[in-house]
């Protein structure tokens, strides 16, 4: 087992980058502004980088080395999309069933449109409305291990491709239903086309029965489907989005909103995303309340 964890200098020098102008530049904030810029490389409540333990060396770090990239190197990178005028706007796609269908459902969907609009500050974020697995024509599989169904997300990407309004910034697809890259792939979280702004992700693995045998979504028999044949998605179990995973993100919200607003937070040059909310502060403290009561 490794501990990975980068040293405040480290990460300075990784977010400024060791461009001389770009070092000149910094040494010119003032203390209270390199404070609220620094504040996040140090250890403790705030660290934005906490420590990577790795497990083994078929863990991601060690099984997919990748060369190191400061922020420089990030931002001049040609490949890079950024957001402009003509096309500001993130697309959410959900595709299959999400959870049980009703208002609460919906209402946990758009929360989660909500959140992405704060997090992605500037941009408008839009839901489109669900699709089924069969409108999108993707391959699916019974997985041999879990022995749930997946689908292939190179697929579903081709799907989203094709979907992306022109206005988009990026389309992202979300899913309740567990996914793979390829035949030799047990699994993925999601997977996204940087260049094409496009991506999907599965919440499934998410859900806190996945993994034991009496989870619901696990098929009976092990015999895989026939492509095409779609209706094994008919009435298949999905995990919903619970107000637990809601709770945790009011909470993290709300933390997050009296933090800049303290004054070691304090810089007005810099826009935070969490000004989006401040309007709606109230109305999250009700929810919180209403979501601490359907918890116990």
């Amino acid at each position: 087992m490794e501990v990975i964890q980068r040293s405040a200098d480290e990460l300075q020098t990784a977010l400024v980058s060791k461009r001389q102008d770009l070092v000149k530049l910094y040494s010119k904030y003032t203390n209270e502004e390199k404070r609220f810029l620094e504040e996040g490389l140090h250890p403790g409540p705030s660290h934005i980088f906490q420590a990577i333990t790795v497990l083994s060396d078929s863990d991601w770090i060690p099984a997919h080395p990748e060369k190191s990239q400061d922020f420089e190197s990030f931002y001049r990178d040609p490949n890079r999309m950024t957001p402009n005028a003509n096309h500001n706007t993130i697309y959410i796609q959900p595709i299959g069933s999400i959870g049980v269908a009703g208002f609460q459902t919906d209402q946990y969907v758009e929360w989660l449109r909500g959140y992405c609009q704060a997090f992605f500050y500037g941009l408008s974020v839009k839901l489109l409305p669900t699709v089924s697995v069969a409108d999108t024509g993707c391959a699916f599989r019974v997985n041999s291990n879990s022995h749930n169904l997946q689908i292939l997300t190179g697929d579903l990407l081709q799907f989203l491709g094709k979907q992306k309004p022109e206005d988009a910034f990026c389309i992202v697809g979300i899913t309740m239903i567990d996914l793979y890259p390829k035949d030799s792939w047990n699994f993925v979280f999601g997977q996204a086309s940087l260049n094409r702004g496009i991506g999907v992700f599965s919440f499934a693995r998410y859900d806190d029965n996945f993994y034991s045998r009496n989870y619901a979504g696990r098929l009976q028999t092990q015999l895989q489907p026939k492509p095409g044949h779609y209706s094994v998605f008919d009435g298949y179990y999905t995990p919903p989005i619970t107000s637990t995973l809601l709770l945790r993100s009011c909470k993290a919200l709300l933390h997050w909103m009296e933090e800049d607003q303290s004054p070691a937070a304090a810089c007005s040059s810099v826009p935070k995303p969490t000004e989006a909310f401040q309007t709606s502060k109230l109305w999250l403290y009700r929810c919180l309340d209403v979501l601490l009561k359907q918890n116990g």
